[in-house]
């Protein structure tokens, strides 16, 4: 058996020290843990991924088209970012992330699907803040101002209330959301992930904005407490024009 902790990278950032370390867990056996620390606070794990993963396939699923261009907001582990690349439909998907850290990561291939988003030519990493991107004017594509979405998956915050960073509280308003929508084609469809339970006043605010909201419960067993844990998805679709 290979080392039980290991501390691959740590590099400072504008919102503090972020770590990458891989770690084994005796009652896991002989899989490779990976997690992200930014400061004292667990950023990411690959320990439980299924509503990472069920966050693009739930979105792609749903989205109109068969040429579907993608964004993911928040790069992580990149197991949103691979889901997405799954699916045949998808043209391209551009990935977001604030942190040049965590994309340097993927690029070196220091993180196992480092090689799996590098290799696929649809993939394409954008470095800047997806919250500034959603309230711009030029939206998320620096190489295309303006350009328009089929589906806009977000993964950076714990949820709607616990965030990363205080400033990000002011995207979960209709005004900031109104504003994200404008880069959604006509039935494109906005999708965001959270660690806490449905959200009834945010679930409100999508359905002033959006139609056929709905948050998904995704469930997962979890070895540490014997029992299934949940995670949440929120999809949105944008009305037709």
């Amino acid at each position: 058996m290979g080392l039980m902790f290991e501390e691959i990278d740590s590099q400072p950032s504008a919102l503090g020290e972020i770590t990458l370390r891989r770690r084994r867990i005796p009652a896991l056996g002989e899989r490779d843990i990976f997690e992200v620390k930014l400061g004292d606070e667990f950023l990411m794990s690959s320990m439980f991924v299924d509503a990472e993963i069920a966050l693009a396939d739930l979105a792609i699923e749903r989205a109109e088209g068969e040429s579907l261009d993608v964004v993911v907001g928040g790069l992580g582990l990149g197991y949103t970012a691979e889901a997405a690349l799954g699916h045949d439909r998808v043209n391209e998907l551009l990935v977001v992330d604030a942190l040049d850290t965590v994309i340097h990561w993927h690029q070196q291939e220091k993180v196992p699907l480092g090689k799996v988003l590098n290799e696929d030519s649809r993939c394409r990493y954008v470095l800047g803040s997806f919250f500034d991107f959603a309230i711009s004017d030029g939206g998320f594509d620096p190489e295309l101002p303006g350009r328009l979405f089929n589906a806009i998956l977000l993964d950076i915050d714990h949820s709607p209330r616990a965030l990363l960073n205080q400033s990000n509280a002011s995207f979960y308003t209709t005004e900031s959301l109104g504003r994200m929508a404008r880069f959604l084609e006509p039935g494109g469809v906005f999708a965001m992930w959270s660690n806490d339970p449905p959200d009834e006043p945010f679930i409100k605010t999508l359905r002033g904005l959006f139609v056929g909201v709905e948050a998904r419960v995704v469930s997962f067993y979890n070895p540490f407490q014997n029992r299934e844990s949940t995670n949440t998805v929120y999809l949105a679709t944008k009305s037709g024009s």
